[in-house]
């Protein structure tokens, strides 16, 4: 379930920030981040110049889901030049999977 960034309250949210990237990819990565994370709310906030995506405390994108959206293959360090910064910390699985997470609650 998608909802605007501000219409939620206050939590620790995580995922990316891009910037200059194609609108079919931007909705790609939307539908994919919703199928890695069946059970996390998705918020999103498209400020015209940069997309943010988040959700709470993980926020996980497989290459496998955005081949399976974008119907062609897509190497995920293709978005790289893109994320023009994130929320929470970013490691890479491999090229299978890029995972924004939380490393403790403060």
């Amino acid at each position: 379930m998608r909802k605007a960034m501000e219409t939620v309250q206050p939590q620790k949210f995580v995922g990316p920030v891009l910037r200059g990237m194609d609108q079919e990819i931007i909705e790609a990565m939307l539908i994919a981040i919703e199928d890695d994370n069946p059970d996390a709310e998705l918020l999103y906030e498209d400020r015209g110049g940069y997309v943010r995506i988040h959700t709470p405390r993980l926020c996980r994108v497989t290459r496998k889901s955005l081949e399976a959206v974008l119907g062609r293959s897509f190497r995920l360090a293709d978005l790289e030049p893109s994320l023009s910064g994130f929320a929470g910390r970013m490691r890479y699985v491999g090229d299978e999977a890029l995972e924004w997470y939380l490393e403790r609650e403060d």
